[in-house]
């Protein structure tokens, strides 16, 4: 395909350059690492607070067991970048710091990194000094998004979110270009990016900060697939997503926004759960409940998202549904008699008052049929 044949030449370009040996002090982690951005680190966070995050979420003991065993690969070189007269990780951050926690114990240690691997004096001399390629940022920018947005190492949708964010409003690349370079549909990379512009505006705003969310990990497959139902749009008034706003959400129903995020995230500091358990069936749920001002009154209230969602369906479809299941739950116990019934009275009894109660019901379905009939008569059914 045409764009996997850009990329190969690309990183065939890259890697026909020349590469070159640099002191591991010399090479500085990229705090705009979109990977990165997803955990809420700044420019002032610490190249500590950095290897303790990759090694706790980014799987890093694989590289460093795999560095320890067979040495740092000269032909997988660092890809960085020279920015304020320093070399910038850009592509390569776990490799970094997995090579820094085997020539340091101390770090191991501060970081709380297990069974790391001791190496000889002369290992750790050889990993001083790390293979790199240097480009720049809008240089390698297609390479870096195949490999990470759709490619054999694929980032969290927040991250990919972000660099597709990052190059279509640093390099003024549109999110057409940006697909077609990443072997994406223009479709995909519109969502992602137009629910980045959502939670963005949310903290913009300041109704929402990710870092109050509840859990640690963050689900921004929540946001951008949810913003896809009517409902959930209708209720923050968003923007269609081929206008491509920087704040989709008009200001008046920022508040609604920031609901939303609630809904989504939770908020620790609060102490409020995340309606949202599971993205399948509570992203529905809440799509529903949102359109209808009765259960949208509940939820608001805290009531809890499944008798939210209740209140919001018809009465005469949940009363179908009642009525099915307990048909099923009966046609189950039913042939489960012979084996199941031991003579009990009690159990009898049971079955006596669902008995009743049937009656009841028919008796009171049967009241509300229209009166052009000469007589009333039982219904019944068999199965095909």
């Amino acid at each position: 395909m045409p764009h996997r044949m850009s990329v190969f030449l690309q990183e065939r370009s890259l890697m026909q350059r020349d590469v070159k040996l640099v002191a591991m002090s010399c090479l500085r982690f990229d705090r705009q690492n979109p990977r990165l951005a997803e955990f809420d680190l700044t420019e002032s966070s610490t190249d500590k607070e950095i290897i303790k995050l990759l090694w706790q979420t980014m799987d890093v003991r694989e590289l460093v067991m795999s560095i320890a065993a067979s040495g740092f690969l000269s032909h997988e070189p660092l890809i960085v970048a020279q920015e304020h007269k320093q070399y910038v990780v850009i592509e390569g951050n776990r490799r970094l710091a997995a090579a820094r926690l085997l020539t340091d114990a101390g770090l191991v240690k501060a970081v709380g990194a297990r069974r790391v691997p001791d190496l000889t004096d002369e290992e750790i001399e050889r990993l001083e000094r790390l293979p790199v390629l240097v480009d720049t940022r809008k240089g390698a920018w297609r390479y870096l998004g195949f490999k990470h947005v759709n490619g054999p190492a694929k980032w969290s949708s927040y991250a990919k979110s972000k660099y597709i964010a990052d190059v279509h409003r640093e390099y003024e690349i549109s999110l057409e270009d940006i697909a077609k370079q990443i072997g994406d549909t223009h479709r995909t990379v519109q969502r992602l990016y137009r629910g980045l512009m959502v939670i963005e505006q949310a903290e913009q705003t300041k109704v929402f900060r990710r870092k109050d969310r509840w859990h640690r990990h963050f689900s921004f497959s929540h946001l951008y697939t949810g913003i896809e139902y009517s409902g959930i749009s209708a209720f923050i008034g968003l923007a269609p997503e081929t206008e491509e706003k920087p704040n989709p959400v008009p200001r008046d129903k920022v508040d609604q926004l920031g609901e939303l995020c609630i809904w989504m995230y939770g908020n620790k500091e609060q102490q409020i759960e995340p309606a949202i358990k599971r993205q399948n069936p509570d992203l529905k749920r809440l799509d529903a409940v949102v359109a209808n001002q009765e259960s949208l009154a509940a939820l608001r209230n805290g009531v809890l998202l499944e008798s939210a969602f209740e209140m919001s369906r018809p009465s005469s479809r949940v009363f179908m549904e009642t009525l099915v299941q307990a048909k099923g739950q009966l046609q189950k116990a039913r042939g489960l008699v012979t084996t199941g019934y031991d003579g009990s009275e009690q159990v009898i009894r049971i079955a006596g008052t669902v008995v009743s109660i049937a009656e009841d019901l028919y008796d009171e379905m049967d009241r509300r049929l229209p009166r052009n009939r000469n007589r009333r008569r039982r219904y019944t059914y068999t199965e095909e």
